[in-house]
């Protein structure tokens, strides 16, 4: 096996990335849990692909994948990194979309690879999982079109520029009131209504 073809995927086994992958020609071992320097020496894994993992990935690992490490990220980044990106794009007005970025020290700061806008029209009718289905298929479209040149470190790189956003995961605490009757079935029209009525934000 070659070692181009080793690549370390932290995320969740039934992404359609793994298949994909591995359909052509990759060898993917797939981590939900916290990884160490040791596993991935032991390992020798060429590529590192984050999509949906949950845990910081430190500087020690990282410098075992110097431009070889990309996280995927359903926002429109430098807007709403870190948790929840989809729901807060819609409380604060911000652009919605996906991003593929190389991945640093930071949280979802690192050099944007390629990315795509997402438009929602019919707000009374999608909800927060329809727009998050929407977005994740986006970001999956979007790294099948640009796999070969991101492996083959021929692929664009800009700093994020803008200001940013950033949410931890108990930001949303304060919101929950907001979706804690229909949970992933709240229209994303009450988002953007109460959006509305506290910012005067036009989504």
């Amino acid at each position: 096996m070659k070692i181009e073809n080793k690549i370390l995927f932290l995320g969740e086994s039934d992404s359609p990335l793994i298949k994909w992958l591995q359909q052509k020609g990759e060898h993917v071992t797939i981590i939900n849990h916290k990884i160490t320097v040791d596993y991935i020496l032991e390992k020798s894994f060429y590529f590192l692909i984050s999509y949906g993992y949950r845990h910081i990935i430190k500087a020690d690992i990282l410098d075992l994948f110097p431009n070889r490490a990309i996280n995927l990220h359903i926002s429109y980044l430098p807007y709403n990194r870190g948790a929840d990106p989809n729901f807060w794009s819609f409380i604060e007005g911000s652009p919605k979309g996906v991003t593929i970025h190389y991945i640093n020290e930071g949280i979802d700061t690192g050099d944007i690879i390629v990315q795509r806008k997402v438009v929602f029209e019919l707000l009374k009718i999608e909800t927060l999982a329809s727009t998050y289905q929407k977005l994740h298929k986006t970001i999956q479209l979007l790294f099948f079109e640009n796999w070969e040149l991101i492996k083959q470190k021929k692929c664009a790189r800009t700093a994020q520029q803008g200001k940013a956003t950033i949410h931890r995961l108990k930001d949303k605490e304060q919101l929950f009131f907001l979706i804690e009757k229909d949970g992933w079935n709240t229209k994303i029209s009450t988002l953007v209504d109460y959006s509305k009525k506290i910012n005067n934000y036009e989504n």
